[in-house]
């Protein structure tokens, strides 16, 4: 539990003992007493060796001091040597008899032994707890968790599904802890958190590893001095490009997220996300989308479902993060959920809770979005989940592989690698489109906006920028469908491209470079995303994006008059692939007019099969010549 204990939650060493200080203690030895009230002295300091020896002194002089092994236990526990806690608070069960301290022993137990993964010690001890508190609903709805979590793992005990986990090479795992992964869609680039010492008070930086051509993770680096600082940087997310991080700053006045950009090699400096995310609570563990529009985080603010809720705030087209809402049920339990990842497809979350049915701590689960709407948390299951913490579970961008973070020991975690069973991969699958984007006469790169649309909805699915200095973009197909590519920027004819993943999986990353034609006369493209039947004219739904951004540059230029002509291959009788060609520039050119383009700005052309662009011997070929052109007139 330490990473979570200082990086989520207060470091909690004092727990309730059952009994007052004023209250009568149950042994007669002056010297017994004197050791157990010292022992507190060094406890709630986190002293917790000379703690334990103090208690220990004080059993020996009065091997039947109830609240010593109570207090004994506790610390044990509050050291991560469960065995030993449950040893003492057994001891101490055996001696009391005021129904109050059994209550208190038979909860603390419950929770001790399921911890452990002794499940069925565990309900023993939470029956025993529920049958006799009645006044406690704080208790009795924890402890009614602890049990579902029993009941629950005991049911799937022998579910054990085909993960092969494994940790990365030493060359990664190079720190006491390294925790918090993610990586961006290509999969080249790992980030994570790092802390230099075992002290959960000891600083936390981030740092980025790199995938070379054979595999092999490179060692780890500060991912920028702009961005690591005297102050504890602990989780962060990053953006399917690269190109944009949010992470914590947890400094003299809580923790906040902030955000950083990639231009070229180096980021900038961080700034704030302002009021709309981060508030007077706790705000960490961000996860953003793919597009760097969406962000999911974990904050204890008020009005929440109950403890560490996941909430969400929407980027505006003017850069401003809006107000975070709570992502509500049945996400958020009365518990804790904690370290959202949203998958590139942003149809799939995955995140870590103590609320829900599980193998006991924090267990991973994943709920999938139907419309608007998340659907019941899923379990990822066994040996994934155990009875220890498990959490920052980062899946690739085909849904095939994650990693995340898990504690060896005390003080001690690594990060792990292992593909997902078959049966709990994700539906939507995303892939990757890179390249870059050149001016077409200077080959020179250019910041240039990128927008990825489904045609058949008509919806545009992720907007990106092309960095300025090295024109590199990179965008998320996020699963099966048919694709428009739109490139765009002042001054420029818009580039297009079409991509179909409707009927087939696409494993490849894909790369595709842009180049951008300056607007000036005789300049012509292709419009790629313009669709008819075969052997009609009328225009398919799907070509609406391709003809809006038509309409758009026509706006946004007055000055221009265009040419839209018509080509066919030359297939069939020459008179009629004209007619035809004519008649499918015609759609074109009424669309226009029909959405605010004057008529005398747009001239109709039909060329049939008269300029082909390739050779028309093969199907291929054949459906480059059928197309639909623009050429800047003036």
């Amino acid at each position: 539990m330490s990473i979570l204990r200082s990086c989520i939650f207060l470091f909690f060493l004092t727990l309730s003992t059952g009994v007052k200080s004023q209250e009568a203690l149950s042994t007669k030895s002056k010297k017994a007493i004197e050791y157990y009230l010292l022992s507190d002295n060094f406890r709630v300091r986190g002293q917790l060796d000379k703690a334990i020896e103090l208690l220990n002194q004080a059993i020996k002089k009065d091997p039947k001091f109830e609240e010593a092994y109570f207090r004994l236990g506790l610390t044990y526990r509050s050291s991560g040597n469960l065995v030993l806690a449950t040893t003492n608070f057994e001891s101490g069960l055996a001696l009391a008899k005021d129904i109050r301290k059994q209550k208190s022993y038979a909860y603390i137990l419950g929770e001790t032994y399921l911890r452990q993964g002794k499940y069925e010690q565990a309900l023993v001890n939470l029956e025993q707890f529920l049958s006799n508190e009645k006044i406690d609903k704080t208790k009795v709805e924890q402890a009614n968790v602890w049990k579902a979590q029993c009941e629950f793992a005991t049911a799937h005990k022998s579910d054990q599904l085909a993960y092969q986990i494994k940790a990365l090479s030493d060359t990664v795992n190079a720190y006491p802890m390294q925790y918090f992964p993610t990586i961006t869609a290509d999969e080249k680039e790992l980030i994570f958190t790092i802390r230099f010492g075992n002290d959960h008070n000891d600083n936390e930086d981030i740092v980025v590893s790199r995938r070379g051509e054979t595999g092999r993770w490179s060692k780890p680096v500060s991912i920028s001095n702009k961005i690591n600082s005297a102050y504890r940087e602990g989780a962060s997310t990053i953006s399917a490009d690269g190109r944009k991080l949010i992470f914590t700053i947890c400094g003299p006045t809580g923790c906040d997220l902030y955000e950083s950009n990639k231009v070229g090699d180096s980021w900038g400096k961080p700034t704030n996300l302002g009021s709309g995310v981060n508030s007077a609570g706790w705000e960490a563990q961000p996860s953003l989308s793919a597009d760097g529009s969406e962000l999911y985080f974990v904050s204890d603010r008020k009005g929440g479902v109950g403890g560490y809720d996941i909430w969400y705030s929407k980027k505006t087209e003017t850069g401003v993060w809006t107000r975070a809402v709570n992502v509500g049920r049945p996400i958020n339990t009365p518990f804790d959920e904690i370290a959202p990842f949203i998958h590139v497809n942003n149809q799939n979350l995955y995140y870590a809770s103590n609320g829900l049915p599980g193998f006991g701590s924090y267990d991973v689960y994943f709920s999938e979005k139907s419309g608007a709407q998340w659907q019941e948390p899923r379990n990822m299951g066994a040996p994934l989940n155990d009875f220890d913490d498990q959490y920052s579970f980062a899946v690739t961008s085909d849904g095939k592989s994650a990693y995340y973070s898990k504690e060896e020991r005390r003080n001690k975690s690594k990060i792990y690698f292992t593909p997902i069973p078959p049966e709990l991969q994700i539906a939507r699958k995303g892939n990757v489109v890179s390249g870059t984007v050149v001016d077409a006469t200077t080959n020179r790169p250019i910041a240039a906006t990128i927008e990825l649309r489904e045609l058949r909805l008509g919806q545009t699915i992720s907007k990106v920028s092309s960095d300025s200095l090295t024109g590199q973009y990179l965008i998320v197909i996020p699963g099966k469908a048919e694709y428009g590519l739109f490139s765009t920027k002042r001054g420029y004819l818009f580039s297009s491209k079409n991509f179909n993943y409707e009927y087939s999986d696409q494993d490849k990353l894909l790369t595709m470079d842009l180049a951008l034609r300056p607007i000036g006369k005789e300049v012509s493209m292709v419009l790629n995303n313009i669709f008819f039947p075969v052997d009609g004219f009328d225009l398919e739904e799907k070509s609406k994006p391709e003809l809006y951004e038509v309409a758009l540059l026509l706006k946004t230029n007055t000055s221009i008059r265009v040419e839209i002509s018509g080509h066919t291959d030359n297939t069939g009788f020459e008179s009629n692939n004209q007619k035809l060609s004519l008649n499918r520039a015609n759609s074109v050119g009424n669309y226009l007019i029909t959405n605010g383009i004057q008529r005398e700005r747009v001239i109709i052309k039909g060329y049939g099969d008269t300029k082909p662009l390739k050779p028309n011997n093969s199907e291929e070929n054949r459906r480059f010549n059928r197309r639909i052109e623009l050429k800047v007139l003036q």
